[in-house]
């Protein structure tokens, strides 16, 4: 191989360009964050979701005719529940959604980020690599691979 560094060897990246180990690093580290920020968003939501619940809940037990306050685009807005309550199962099927999609995106991302691990042969510090032997002496996997170790 042409490309390496450090003693490691380069990988093909996308498109068949060759990638040196900081590359697979950097591109490692930025798909395990987009995967954090997707999980992230996705609790966020839930939380969001739960409140929406609360309120929901509470309201259904209230006199429809009664006064109640919704924040519209940071206004306080007077209203009465019966016009408040569908807006707010609404919101919640919306939410409801968008966290099944966020789900559907964070899976995609995690077979992506395993996908790239598998390829470029990357290890996170304080894991075993499956292809060593084990330190105990018993029979382990055979052959010597050259890896990327991440922390």
């Amino acid at each position: 191989m042409a490309d390496s560094v450090k003693g490691r060897p380069a990988a093909a990246g996308p498109g068949g360009k060759v990638l040196t180990a900081e590359q697979v690093v950097a591109r490692f580290n930025r798909l395990r964050q987009e995967q954090r920020g997707l999980a992230s968003k996705a609790a966020e939501l839930e939380l969001e979701l739960n409140e929406h619940g609360l309120v929901i809940e509470t309201l259904r037990e209230v006199d429809p005719t009664r006064k109640c306050y919704r924040m519209v685009g940071g206004i306080l807005v007077e209203r009465t529940v019966k016009e408040v309550l569908p807006a707010l199962e609404g919101n919640r099927e919306q939410i409801s959604k968008i966290i099944e999609t966020l789900s559907q995106q964070l899976q995609s991302k995690g077979r992506e980020l395993n996908e790239f691990r598998e390829k470029h042969n990357i290890r996170l510090v304080g894991e075993d690599d499956p292809r060593q032997p084990p330190k105990d002496g018993t029979e382990g996997g055979k052959g010597s691979a050259a890896g990327v170790l991440v922390s």
